[in-house]
């Protein structure tokens, strides 16, 4: 990966669990901390050299990048406050789930380079997936530019429909904590059968891990792979046969993202 190519000046609204994993990242990547400015009503600190306001400040730097962090309900105030601020040398990244790009528009009309981007949370170990999604208001060297402020954090992945966020949301976005959920049932499963409960969990913990490097190296698809596991008449066979009946596992996940989408696009109605 090349050296990251960074705003003159990051302006974050909000540093909570994402945009606060998002920045770890930036800083430890070698984002220069006194270009960065988080406004937090805590007032809190953040990260060495790293100023954090209270209060909106009376404008912006040339080249400002706005990330857009804080919770999706307080849009409307914050949009009210920062939209002077905002003019068309701003950059708006928005990471607010179920907040169309159209409404984004709406809110801050002097701004044209605006992209909406669904990190999950292991972009702060530079093993994150950020979908993101811009119309063509949106400049090709701004997209460039955002494009290359998300590679640090791991995978950036274009979409070219915006009716598809929500559903690319409950896969990346909302995927690490169906995972966790996963990895924890595996464990107690063992624990179940007999397994100590912290030695069912350190080993839970490092099949994943272990199996998801090799499904990423792989040059085969993952469902080649536990067939390749799988032999015939063995242990591990008998255990798919269960996952594998009626399509219980994949029922199970497909009810799963289908509820996260849903929940996006109530969101999205202002429920």
């Amino acid at each position: 990966m090349s050296s990251p190519v960074w705003p003159a000046h990051l302006f974050l609204i909000g540093c909570g669990n994402m945009a606060g994993q998002m920045l770890a990242r930036w800083l430890d990547q070698g984002i220069d901390p006194a270009s960065v400015t988080v406004l937090r009503p805590s007032g809190k600190p953040v990260a060495d050299g790293v100023t954090v306001i209270t209060e909106y400040p009376a404008s912006l730097p040339a080249g400002t990048t706005i990330l857009l962090g804080m919770k999706p309900y307080q849009i409307a105030d914050v949009a009210a406050a920062l939209a002077p601020l905002a003019g068309a040398g701003t950059r708006i990244i928005s990471i607010l789930a179920g907040t169309p790009l159209a409404d984004l528009r709406a809110r801050f009309p002097a701004t044209t380079d605006i992209v909406r981007a669904m990190p999950n949370l292991p972009v702060g170990l530079g093993e994150g997936v950020t979908a993101l999604f811009a119309d063509d208001a949106t400049s090709a060297q701004a997209k460039a530019a955002i494009e290359a402020l998300i590679l640090p954090l791991g995978l950036a992945e274009w979409i070219d429909r915006e009716d598809l966020f929500n559903q690319v949301t409950a896969l990346s976005g909302c995927g690490p904590a169906f995972l966790f959920r996963f990895v924890d049932a595996l464990s107690r499963a063992g624990e179940a059968l007999g397994i100590p409960a912290d030695q069912a969990a350190r080993m839970a913990i490092a099949t994943v891990r272990g199996s998801a490097s090799m499904a990423a190296r792989a040059d085969v698809s993952p469902a080649i792979l536990a067939d390749r596991v799988a032999s015939p008449g063995g242990m591990t066979r008998e255990g798919m046969n269960v996952l594998d009946a009626d399509d219980r596992l994949l029922e199970l996940l497909v009810d799963t993202l289908t509820a996260a989408r849903d929940r996006g696009e109530a969101m999205a109605r202002g429920e």
